[in-house]
């Protein structure tokens, strides 16, 4: 069994062949480890390794993990990144804001008013992705790819302390990556018509978040330049 280092050398070499099959540099994707049920042991090995943003699933893994993984990575002389990747439920957003660099799953805008709420009484300015299902699947949250510029204008004139980087999306699950191909596609060609098409102070689409551990090859093929892996830098969950 390959260590966890080990992992990460191979997913970013994986990374870079991706990249630059379609004329693009490796360097630009930014690969967030997916702690979700990992120990601190086991994210600070990460950690050690250069991976420096960090994705939860849960607001309360989160805060379970914040404190002696942030404080151990400040001894280390470096900053982690966190990053809430799951599902978030508007009573926990409190408990997110001033911890978190960014929420990938916003899919109404009373979730994001929610967060703007909180990030307003902390002063200060919450980096959001909108999360689009493009698959439309039942089993997946997000919005469909003819609501998705429908919330950003809401957001972007209903509310003040939030700010738009980018979209974020899930594939569908598929032993065959290729068949999540022409979502990503879908997605990848909203977010350019968004960078075209609006302008705002808090716009600024520069993230792109798109593929798992199963998927993110095709993903970086198609434009994402933020990937989510688990299983392949961590190794099965047990």
């Amino acid at each position: 069994m390959r260590s966890i280092s080990e992992n990460i050398m191979q997913v970013r070499r994986k990374v870079d062949e991706a990249a630059a099959r379609c004329g693009r540099n490796g360097e630009d994707v930014t690969i967030i480890a997916v702690t979700k049920t990992r120990t601190p042991e086991a994210i600070l090995e990460a950690v050690k390794a250069g991976l420096l943003d960090l994705g939860e699933n849960k607001v309360q893994e989160i805060q379970d993990k914040y404190e002696v993984v942030s404080d151990a990575a400040t001894q280390m002389k470096t900053f982690v990144n966190w990053h809430m990747i799951g599902h978030l439920q508007r009573n926990k957003v409190k408990y997110l804001i001033g911890k978190v660099y960014l929420i990938h799953s916003v899919d109404s805008f009373r979730l994001c008013a929610e967060i703007d709420k909180h990030a307003k009484a902390n002063g200060l300015i919450q980096d959001i992705l909108v999360q689009v299902n493009a698959a439309e699947e039942d089993s997946k949250f997000g919005l469909t790819v003819d609501e998705t510029p429908k919330l950003v204008e809401e957001i972007l004139i209903g509310l003040e302390n939030v700010r738009i980087r980018g979209l974020m999306t899930i594939g569908p699950l598929t032993e065959e990556p290729e068949e999540t191909r022409q979502f990503f596609r879908m997605v990848r060609s909203m977010y350019d018509g968004m960078n075209r098409d609006f302008s705002h102070e808090r716009l600024d689409m520069q993230i792109l978040s798109m593929g798992m551990t199963n998927d993110y090859e095709v993903a970086i093929e198609e434009g994402s330049n933020m990937i989510r892996v688990g299983t392949g830098l961590f190794g099965p969950r047990v």
